[in-house]
């Protein structure tokens, strides 16, 4: 009976100990993939070479609004910004028929980077065909971000979303 009750013991005791093991392992594993996600976010800021999603809309004077398709887009480069995001809001000074949304393609100029403890800010200045805009990207190491949009003709206007890696063509 008592050599029965030890390897009771025994198998209780080192099944107990396991079963703690594996939460401690899986919290690492967790920590891992944040800390990998942190590079890779890192990254793609460092690079200047990444895509901004939107996902919700807050204009300034209203309420948020969660966009349906994933069509709204800014693809930040070096070289170039192209941006094609919607608009909600007051124009002051837009020609007739300019379209609803806010459309730019040109240079980044006074691209600035500053690091936080949980986030990057990038700002940038670009000046499209009609209007010039200022960009302020404020990027989280989870790889969610935020948008926020000045210009000369239009209310300010912030997008929340995610950025992500650009796609690679692969030529054959």
């Amino acid at each position: 009976m008592k050599t029965h009750l030890a390897v009771f013991l025994v198998l209780f005791f080192s099944l107990n100990f396991h079963g703690i093991a594996q939460e401690k392992t899986k919290k690492e594993v967790k920590a891992e993939k944040k800390l990998q996600k942190q590079k890779e976010t890192d990254a793609l800021i460092q690079s200047k070479n990444f895509i901004f999603e939107a996902q919700k809309v807050m204009p300034q004077s209203g309420r948020m609004l969660i966009l349906d398709y994933n069509t709204y887009f800014v693809k930040f480069t070096a070289d170039n910004v192209v941006g094609d995001v919607p608009f909600f809001g007051r124009a002051f000074n837009v020609s007739y028929g300019s379209g609803g949304g806010i459309k730019f393609e040109g240079k980044p100029e006074n691209v600035k980077i500053e690091k936080k403890k949980k986030s990057c800010i990038v700002k940038a200045t670009v000046k499209g065909k009609d209007d010039t805009y200022a960009l302020m990207f404020t990027v989280f190491y989870d790889g969610e971000a935020t948008l926020s949009i000045n210009s000369n003709n239009r209310a300010s206007i912030s997008y929340d979303g995610n950025i992500k890696a650009p796609k690679v063509v692969e030529s054959k």
